[in-house]
């Protein structure tokens, strides 16, 4: 799931907070939305799937405009299957979390530092640490152009951390910046982060401090992107 190449990529993003011990069971109800969508060659919707560490799970689909939201992306399926069979599909989601709800994400491709090409999936990065940057109201120039500075400096150092930057949208509270670095794993997650420390330096320092000044608050989500419960048209 490449981003376009406009400076915005869209997407609807489906979120389900699991009650505890029930992650398997909504794992298992992915897996068979999941084979009836292979099983019946559904059009119309792609999906990428990440499991977070505190009982989350996030569904992104990529849209090219806010008209695709009157749409329901399942339509093909359900036409596919019939009523019936499809509406049983989504029965046992109703037991596994507490709630659920959708919002907008727009992965802003000129914000993100990918040297190789903008990718939600880099190879052997499948692990996630997501930081959440919460933008003060009246502060979106000081945080656009703190964004740019970053940029600059990691493709001045030749940074060998990538991260894409989302930017919150129609559907979630509040103003935010969301930044997602991939890895293998936590660990190498951290050794790549403590090596560019010492790359970025000084300047590095002073930025990351503007940001901090900056910023109301921040969070951090980690988490595991699932292909096995991801589905694409393409494939």
């Amino acid at each position: 799931m490449s981003a376009q190449s406009d400076r915005y990529q869209m997407y609807v993003v489906h979120e389900d907070h699991i009650k505890n011990n029930m992650m398997n069971k909504h794992i298992e109800a992915d897996k068979a939305i999941l084979k009836a969508a292979k099983e019946h060659n559904m059009k119309g919707m792609d999906w990428l799937t990440f499991q977070t560490e505190d009982n989350r799970v996030m569904y992104l689909t990529p849209i090219k405009n806010f008209a695709e939201l009157d749409k329901n992306p399942f339509q093909d399926l359900k036409e596919k299957m019939g009523d019936a069979s499809f509406e049983k599909l989504f029965e046992p989601f109703a037991e596994t979390y507490t709630e659920h709800g959708d919002y907008i994400l727009r992965l802003d491709n000129e914000l993100s530092y990918m040297p190789d090409g903008i990718s939600q999936t880099p190879e052997g990065g499948n692990y996630r640490e997501l930081t959440f940057y919460h933008i003060p109201p009246g502060k979106d120039k000081e945080a656009e152009d703190l964004a740019k500075s970053v940029k600059k400096l990691y493709k001045e150092k030749a940074s060998k951390v990538h991260y894409r930057v989302y930017k919150s949208g129609f559907g979630t509270m509040g103003n935010y910046y969301m930044v997602a670095v991939s890895g293998k794993d936590a660990a190498s997650i951290e050794t790549q982060r403590n090596e560019n420390m010492q790359l970025l330096g000084e300047e590095g320092q002073s930025l990351f401090q503007k940001i901090e000044k900056l910023t109301a608050k921040q969070e951090v989500v980690k988490g595991n992107i699932k292909p096995d419960l991801s589905y694409s048209t393409s494939n």
